[in-house]
């Protein structure tokens, strides 16, 4: 089973969620999709195994064939070719690699080469885990690649958590949109209720079951959140207290199921409700 653990905004706790979970359950495969902030590593402490460059493809034009036709610049539907006198410029942060200008080019000026834009790492943890995540070269914008990089590592025989990004954005679509369950995490916050509603509306878009999770209850008003859940018939499945002696331990990378064994029970009780959920929803 995957289960995605997704936020609407940034800060809401979600790997939290994610790590506390995967530290519950047995037979545990962990990717941690935020490739442009990844930080579950901090709280899983895995050891790195393998380490290989993530790369895409980007046109090589040869000079010398080029005819400044144009064919290739207005083929291209995100501006990433411009045609000027006598020459093609390219600029490689607006290319998707969708090879367009190489298949219609007519004088075969044009060849494909492989640009790194970031790196994935697989490891395991001491407890057993199975570890990925990725990491976005800085100022390079195209992630996806990268999240399908980590998502590559996927073992289907294991229970699968994956960590999205935080929003609502193509990113997090990447990650969550063939998940069997996704478990959204707010805060009783009137933020927190603006974009848990958009992240509702994604996961409705794919048909994903889901649940809530309320991180640092009584921060703001509970109820704004649990009113919203109810008219939309969506269950809260847990509620992590606004605490600082769970803050403290956050800051020091210690998981809530370490810091205190009472939560290594509830989140095993999570797990079951989500493997419930799931079962229902089917």
């Amino acid at each position: 089973m995957k289960i995605g653990v997704a936020s609407g905004k940034g800060g809401t706790g979600k790997t939290t969620i994610a790590t506390n979970l995967a530290l519950s359950i047995d037979n545990c495969q962990f990717l941690d999709c935020d490739v442009e902030e990844p930080n579950a590593h901090i709280f899983l402490q895995p050891e790195i195994t393998k380490t290989e460059d993530v790369t895409i493809n980007v046109p090589l034009i040869d000079i010398k064939k080029c005819t400044n036709c144009g064919i290739c610049s207005n083929a291209c539907e995100y501006n990433a070719l411009i045609q000027i006198p006598n020459n093609v410029l390219f600029f490689s942060e607006l290319c998707l690699s969708c090879n367009a200008c190489k298949e219609l080019c007519p004088e075969s000026a044009i060849t494909m080469q492989k640009k790194i834009v970031g790196q994935l790492n697989v490891g395991k943890t001491e407890t057993g885990i199975d570890f990925a995540n990725g990491e976005l070269l800085i100022s390079l914008p195209r992630a996806i690649p990268i999240v399908i990089a980590v998502k590559e590592q996927i073992d289907e025989s294991k229970t699968i958590i994956l960590d999205a990004p935080p929003g609502n954005s193509c990113l997090v679509i990447e990650t969550i949109h063939d998940v069997d369950y996704c478990l959204l995490v707010t805060e009783p916050t009137p933020f927190g209720l603006w974009d848990l509603k958009i992240a509702v509306q994604v996961t409705r878009i794919f048909n994903l079951p889901i649940g809530i999770i309320i991180n640092r209850s009584g921060i703001g008003d509970d109820a704004v959140i649990e009113k919203y859940c109810i008219a939309e018939k969506i269950p809260i499945l847990m509620k992590i207290p606004f605490d600082r002696s769970i803050a403290q331990a956050y800051s020091k990378g210690i998981p809530l199921v370490k810091f205190d064994s009472e939560w290594l029970e509830k989140f095993r009780i999570l797990y079951q409700r989500i493997l419930s959920e799931v079962e229902n929803h089917g």
